[in-house]
């Protein structure tokens, strides 16, 4: 069964509302949208739960929403499949009427959900809609981009931070490596140095002990 639920206003506006859909059709209202109009939607549905006795978020639940150009030949700008919450957006790019549907169905395999006058379980679709010019809908969201773009900024604050850590330990490592090439050269050098002293030491003494035992055969 169609329903037509008319918007509040065209005027930059947020606006919520709920509805009984019962599985068999789409849900569908009707608004005319002037161009260049940015609408997006939040939404969700719940399921009647006969153990709580209350609407409850059901993960089964999935939602497929379709936005049509009705003065384009039904050309349609939004085929979109998602959970039993999320978002969508759309911007009108004529003015005209445009026809929003929502079909909901359910992995529980229940049949004949909630009828608009039974409230003994089905689907309750909740949808808050912001209808408005681009910049005052994003103005809304101010806050949330403000947040995130902080974050950003603290994120490459860290990697700043992680880079000149990267480069001072690199300088370590340099420092590091010239002073044992130093002393590796130093070392090296003093060895060669006893070296030269050792086999001068052993050239005197043996010329010494030589001439020792020719004087003493002479003798």
């Amino acid at each position: 069964m169609r329903a037509i639920l008319p918007l509040l206003s065209l005027a930059s506006a947020a606006q919520a509302l709920y509805f009984f859909i019962d599985g068999t059709s789409p849900k569908c209202f009707f608004e005319e949208l002037p161009k260049d109009t940015l609408v997006v939607g939040h939404y969700h549905a719940e399921e009647w739960d006969d153990h709580t006795n209350s609407w409850s978020k059901h993960d089964g639940i999935s939602i497929y929403i379709s936005v049509d150009e009705l003065f384009d030949n039904n050309h349609r700008v939004v085929s979109q499949r998602g959970s039993s919450s999320g978002r969508f957006t759309f911007n009108a790019a004529e003015s005209g009427d445009h026809k929003i549907c929502f079909t909901p169905s359910s992995s529980s395999g229940r049949q004949g959900w909630l009828s608009a006058n039974n409230a003994n379980g089905g689907i309750k679709f909740n949808i808050d809609l912001a209808i408005g010019e681009s910049s005052q809908i994003e103005s809304s969201d101010k806050g949330k981009m403000d947040d995130l773009s902080q974050r950003v900024k603290d994120l490459n604050a860290r990697l700043n931070d992680i880079r000149r850590e990267q480069i001072f330990q690199r300088e370590r490592e340099a420092e590091f490596r010239d002073q044992s090439e130093s002393t590796n050269s130093r070392v090296i050098r003093w060895m060669a140095i006893q070296l030269v002293v050792l086999g001068v030491t052993c050239a005197w003494q043996l010329s010494h002990l030589r001439s020792f035992f020719i004087k003493a055969k002479l003798t």
